[in-house]
Parts: structure tokens; sequence; C-alpha cells
């Protein structure tokens, strides 16, 4: 007596795009099934949710991809015409999702382009975020060539980290774009944190701008310069990266007993920079 009821129930139908030929990528996921809500009674019901009734829905790629849009919509009237004959005369369908299904595709336009952080990354206090690290540094992509020459680097979904102290490594998804396919779709990341310091080293005072024949000399010839970087930087750092100028067209344009310094260079990883002087006793000579 309640399989003579009438019911509505909701079941899946798997979907396969069929004839898709091998210079064809397609670049986004299609959906494994759809999902048919059909009112009928119960014993025709379980076929459906229980029996082999239903077949795959079959999308023909060279049915659709009939432009140059890379772009392919199949609407539920095409749909129905698959579904309609595998159900029971008595059966009434009353809704389909999604409503329609869509696939991109190219015949192989691919780029390669670099993998970016997105996300918010908080080091614990007199820590610093030193170096992010990515594997793969940068993944392929495929999809139209308008789609290829608007993407200039890929992000990685939201990473979110506080309190970051220690080197964290971890695996991670690539933001979806639509119409696009990445290869691979996950990669690593890996956070560097470090400790600031704050380190010191003397630098030569050098001249710029000198007309020929004239030299500069400083008193003194070295100057300090203060900065604040992390202790791993800090061991491959030396006077040398660093650049402390006296300008002789600022001498010109404004005599005085002392001239002015300016940092002209400093090495990547360093910051808050400053010199223990800004001025400094000069002569000028002539060769």
């Amino acid at each position: 007596m309640a399989l003579n009821e009438t019911y509505e129930k909701e079941f899946s139908i798997p979907v396969r795009l069929v004839n898709v030929p091998k210079n064809v990528v397609i670049t986004n996921d299609l959906p494994s099934s759809i999902r048919v809500t059909a009112k009928d009674k119960g014993f025709v019901i379980i076929t459906y949710l229980y029996g082999q009734t239903l077949r795959p829905l079959s999308v023909d790629f060279k049915t659709y991809a009939t432009n140059e849009s890379g772009h392919a919509v199949i609407a539920v009237s095409e749909l129905l015409k698959q579904i309609t004959p595998q159900l029971n005369g008595s059966s009434k369908i009353t809704g389909i999702k999604p409503d329609a299904i869509e696939f991109f595709y190219n015949y192989g336009l691919s780029k390669r382009v670099p993998v970016k952080l997105y996300g918010r990354i908080t080091p614990e206090k007199m820590y610093y975020l030193a170096r992010v690290k990515f594997w793969p540094d940068s993944v392929t992509i495929y999809a139209s060539k308008h789609l290829l020459d608007s993407i200039k680097e890929l992000y990685t979904t939201s990473i979110n980290r506080s309190n970051l102290s220690d080197t964290t490594i971890f695996k991670t998804s690539l933001q979806q774009i639509r119409g696009v396919k990445c290869t691979p779709a996950y990669v690593k990341v890996g956070l560097y944190p470090d400790i600031f310091t704050e380190e010191s080293v003397e630098v030569p005072i050098q001249g710029i701008n000198m007309p020929e024949g004239k030299i500069l000399r400083t008193f003194p010839s070295k100057v300090s310069i203060y900065f604040t970087t992390g202790v791993s930087v800090f061991k491959q750092i030396g006077p040398e990266d660093f650049t402390v100028v006296v300008d002789y067209n600022d001498i010109s344009e404004h005599p005085s007993d002392k001239c002015n310094l300016y940092i002209r260079a400093i090495p990547h990883g360093v910051s808050r920079v400053n010199l223990k002087v800004k001025q400094v006793d000069y002569l000028i000579e002539q060769e």
C-alpha cells in the first residue's frame, strides 16, 4: 500500500562528455552527474533510486563545440531528450539541477605563470616573514587566448596564519578561474619566519659626479650604518652590499664645511636603515 502512494524524489544520473578529440583540452570540471526530481508511484520511484534503469547521459563534444569561443552550453531541453525515454510513462519530471551544463575547451593553448601567495601571514612578535617558497613555483594554465593574455600570475586560495615562529610547509589549492584549467591544481607552500636583529656595518664613503681630475676625501672615510634584518639574512650581508655617497653637485650647489651623506644601495631583506652621522668633513683635491 505504501509503494502505491505517489512520491516525489530526487535521484542522480551520471553525465559523460564523449567524442572529445585528442588535441582538445577541457578547461573546466564538468558535473559528474545531474540531479533529477520525478513524481510517480512508490514502486516506480524505487526502480529509479535503486535499480539499473537509468543510463548515463552522453554529451557529444562535436555536437556542441561548434564555435570559436571555446565555450559550449547544453540546455535542459537537450538533457530531457535523453532523460524522458528512460522514465516510466507515468513519471513526471518536476526539476533538474543544474538547469544547464557548460564546458570550456581549447586546442592546446597554454602558458606558464608564477604562483603567488594570497592571504595574511602574521609572524610572532620579534619575527618577520623572511621568505615564501612554492613547489612548483609556476604552473601551466590552459584557456582561451583572451584569458591566457589577461592572466599574469595565479594566486593560492586564501591562507591566513598568525603567531608564526617556525618554518611551516603545507599543501594548498590554487584559485579557480572560470574557463581555466591549471596543472597542477595544488602546490606546496613553505613559510620561513626569521628573528629580527639590529646590526651595523662600516661602509666606505664614495664620491659621485666628481669632475675629471678632482678627488674627494672625507673624514672619516667610512661611516656606520644601522639596520634591522633577520638573523639568517645578516650572515650573508657585508659592507659591500651597501653604498654611501657624497654628491659633488650637492657640494657645488650648497657650499659648506661639511658634506651630506646619502644611502644609495641597500641589500634585500633589511629595513630601518640609518646612518650614524649624516654629515662629515671633506676635502676636494686636484690630481
